[in-house]
């Protein structure tokens, strides 16, 4: 079974600091679980944009789902259209 790792997104937001640990979760795993707090705001259309921009961050070789509040992001060899 895969290790997947976690992390929170609060009221800071998606920081330098915030996607530098994202991208140090991958050197481990290869899915990792972000949730999203109260405090970033508990909307279900802030979730999705907070995803499309961490995605735009992180590069082509990521893909990323929303379940409630809750993205999961996976890393591929190759990049994704």
């Amino acid at each position: 079974m895969e290790k997947i790792g976690h992390m929170q997104l609060g009221k800071q937001g998606i920081t330098e600091n915030f996607i530098g640990t994202l991208k140090h979760h991958f050197d481990k795993n290869k899915n990792v679980r972000v949730s999203v707090l109260k405090s970033a705001g508990h909307d279900k259309s802030k979730v999705k944009k907070y995803s499309e921009e961490i995605l735009e961050k992180l590069g082509k070789n990521y893909t990323a789902k929303v379940v409630g509040f809750t993205i999961f992001f996976k890393k591929w060899r190759k990049a994704r259209k």
